[in-house]
C-alpha cells in the first residue's frame, strides 16, 4: 500500500481505502479502479491524495467497523469545517450541537474497544481534523471515566473549539507540535485565545465550556498561569488531545507510534492524568490479537493475547525462535519488552492472518 499524491494520481490505479462524499454516500469502494472522473473528483473535494495498491498487492482486511468509522470521520470533518469557518465569520455555528449529539451516539457509550485509525493531514485541513478525533476520543474516555450526559456534551463541544484560533496562523503553523520556540508557543497561545473570545462573540457557549477552553489552553501553552487543580473535563481533553496530536500523520512528517504515545503519556503523570490514560488505553484498541511487533531481543513478533492491566505486557509468539513470549510474567519482562509496532506506510498494522490463525 503506497501513498500517492493528488496530481500523480493514474487512471487504472486501484484505491485502498473507501471514498465518500461529505454526505457519506461510498462513491468509490475498496479495490476498485480509479478513472479519469474519479482523480477530478479528489481533486474537487481537496483531498490531497490517495491510498492504493501496488500492482500485485492482496486487498488488506478492513472491518466493517473500521469502514464505518472513515465513514464517520468523512462526514463530520465536512460538516465541522463548515460549523468552525461559520464562527470564523462571525456566524452562529447552527449544526454544532447536532454533530455533538450524534457523535456521542456513535462512541459515548462503548463498553468495547474500537480501532482508532488516523487520518492523513494537509496543514489547510489539520484543524477539522484534529478537533474530529481529539471529540471522537475524548467521548471514549469521559464514557469510562462515568461522566454524565451533560458533561459529555461539554467535553466534546470543547474538543470541537478548542483550536479554532489556529485558522488564523500560518498554514506551517497549525500542525506544529513539537519543538515549538517560545515565539511560536506565544503566538499559538495569543491565536486560541482570540479563537476563544470569537467564539463567545458568535454564540451562547453551553455552560462551563469557555472556562474550560481558557484552562485546556493555559495547560498546553501557559503552564505558568495554569490552575493547579484542573476539572475532569480539562484532564480528558489534554490527554485526548495530546494523544492525536502525537500520533497524527502529516504530509513531509513521520507519525509517532501508539506505542510512543503510550510511553510518553505514561511517563508525565503530573501532565497526563493516569485514570484518564488508563480510560483511554481501554477505549481503543492498540496491543491487540494479529498486530506485530518489535522485540528489545532484536526479534520480530505476532501478539497473540492482550494484557488488560497493562498493554504494553501482552503475549507475543517470536518468529525467530518460535518461542511464546508472555510478558505479563516479571521474569520474562525483565529480559524481554516490546520495542515497539512494525507499521506499514499508511500507518497501519501489518497484521498476518495466517500465521495468526495457526497460533490461535
Amino acid at each position: 500500500m503506497i501513498y500517492v499524491k493528488a496530481e500523480d494520481l493514474k487512471v487504472g490505479m486501484r484505491l485502498a481505502r473507501p471514498i465518500y462524499n461529505k454526505r457519506g454516500i461510498l462513491l468509490y469502494g475498496r479495490n476498485d479502479k480509479i478513472t479519469r472522473q474519479g482523480i477530478e473528483s479528489v481533486k474537487n473535494f481537496g483531498l490531497i491524495g490517495l491510498y492504493v495498491l501496488e500492482p500485485a498487492e492482496p486487498l488488506p482486511p478492513m472491518s466493517v467497523e473500521e469502514m464505518q468509522f472513515e465513514r464517520f470521520q468523512t462526514m463530520e470533518v465536512f460538516r465541522l469545517r463548515d460549523e468552525l469557518n461559520a464562527i470564523m465569520a462571525g456566524k452562529e455555528p447552527t449544526q454544532l450541537m447536532q454533530a455533538t449529539n450524534d457523535l456521542l451516539k456513535q462512541f459515548g457509550n462503548l463498553y468495547h474497544k474500537i480501532n482508532f485509525n488516523q487520518n492523513l493531514r494537509s496543514p489547510e485541513d489539520y484543524v477539522y481534523k484534529h478537533a474530529l478525533n481529539v471529540a471522537i476520543l475524548s467521548a471514549l474516555i469521559s464514557h469510562r471515566a462515568g461522566f454524565g450526559l451533560m458533561e459529555q456534551s461539554e467535553v466534546v463541544v470543547a474538543a470541537f473549539l478548542h483550536d479554532l484560533g489556529k485558522l488564523n496562523l500560518q498554514p506551517q503553523l497549525r500542525g506544529k507540535t513539537e519543538n515549538l520556540t517560545d515565539e511560536e508557543r506565544g503566538q499559538v497561545a495569543r491565536a486560541v485565545i482570540l479563537g476563544i473570545d470569537k467564539i463567545s462573540n458568535a454564540f451562547k457557549l453551553p455552560a462551563g465550556v469557555r472556562g474550560t477552553l481558557m484552562n485546556l489552553c493555559q495547560v498546553q501553552y501557559l503552564p505558568e498561569n495554569a490552575p493547579k487543580n484542573i476539572s475532569d473535563v480539562v484532564k480528558v481533553l489534554v490527554v485526548a488531545n495530546a494523544y492525536d496530536e502525537y500520533t497524527a500523520m502529516q504530509i513531509g512528517m513521520d507519525p509517532h507510534t501508539e506505542i510512543d504515545a503510550v510511553r510518553m503519556l505514561q511517563s508525565r503523570p503530573d501532565l497526563y492524568d493516569p485514570d484518564m490514560v488508563d480510560h483511554l488505553l481501554n477505549s481503543i484498541k492498540i496491543l491487540y490479537p494479529g498486530v506485530c511487533v518489535e522485540l528489545t531481543n532484536h526479534e520480530k513478533g505476532l501478539v497473540l493475547g492482550e494484557n488488560d492491566r497493562d498493554i504494553l505486557r501482552p503475549v507475543v509468539l517470536g518468529f525467530d525462535r518460535n518461542q511464546l513470549y508472555n510478558l505479563g510474567l516479571d521474569s520474562v519482562f525483565e529480559q524481554i519488552q516490546i520495542k515497539n509496532i512494525m507499521k506499514t506506510m499508511d500507518n497501519r498494522i501489518k497484521i498476518d492472518p495466517q500465521r495468526l490463525e495457526e497460533y490461535m
